[in-house]
């Protein structure tokens, strides 16, 4: 049941369901179970990895549109005022 759970959550990309797998790891006891746990989870990393490489790029993306933006606001006259 938990390895299916697992593979649903890796083909959904469902971040929420694997860290809730993950903090419920069954005791496995048949050597199959294992090597299948062992295989999901690497996928898992992989597709964490993958999703964090997206999000950073797409962070950068934004900064980057943030500052050409920036650069096309003309910067306020600055003013020295000792009147007061």
């Amino acid at each position: 049941m938990w390895l299916n759970k697992l593979k649903i959550a890796i083909v959904e990309k469902d971040t929420a369901l694997l860290e809730l797998l993950l903090n419920d790891i069954p005791e496995l006891k048949k050597r199959e179970d294992i090597e299948s746990a062992i295989a999901l989870l690497g996928e898992a990393t992989c597709l964490v990895q993958s999703l964090k490489d997206t999000t950073q790029s797409s962070m950068e993306q934004v900064r980057k549109n943030i500052n050409f933006l920036k650069s096309g606001v003309a910067d306020a006259p600055a003013k020295f005022d000792i009147t007061s």
